[in-house]
């Protein structure tokens, strides 16, 4: 894995959620880790040009997903900026996209406080912007239902 920092930097980057259990309301601090999240010690996180690869590898019999929006500069400093060439989805810190064709994905690493979060990562409240829910529409994750107004994925 090669890890550098990409140019420019996002304004966002953003955690997709199942649609079962729905997010809590409000956010608490640390929202539970995801399995592949525990497995890999490290917060899968996707930009807006890697998050329908992500759906679509990941989230493709869901109905409905929540999309946490997280601005870049509130985890800045726990990113690490990675890409998973030759490792598939199943492996540890692999990815769906082997070839590395959707560039560096950020990872969110050791972040959390004394007796926050699980395995030293948090994310909720003090990290997460807004909650959006994207609907799948017809067979497919679209740009068109995208549930913030700024920064629309590229497919």
């Amino acid at each position: 894995m090669s890890n550098a920092t990409p140019t420019p930097l996002p304004k966002y980057i953003y955690k997709i959620l199942p649609s079962s259990p729905p997010p809590p309301e409000p956010l608490p601090i640390s929202l539970p880790l995801s399995a592949l999240d525990a497995r890999d010690n490290f917060m899968h996180m996707s930009t807006s040009s890697q998050i329908l690869g992500t759906l679509q590898n990941f989230f493709s019999s869901e109905t409905h997903v929540y999309i946490l929006r997280i601005p870049y500069e509130r985890v800045a400093k726990f990113i690490v900026w990675e890409d998973s060439k030759g490792k598939g989805p199943d492996e540890k810190g692999g990815c769906w996209d082997v070839d590395g064709k959707r560039g560096l994905f950020p990872h969110v690493y050791a972040n959390a406080g004394p007796g926050e979060g699980e395995q030293g990562l948090k994310l909720g409240r003090d990290e997460v912007e807004s909650v959006g829910v994207w609907e799948r529409g017809d067979g497919s994750w679209s740009p068109e239902s995208w549930p913030f107004g700024e920064d629309v994925p590229k497919e």
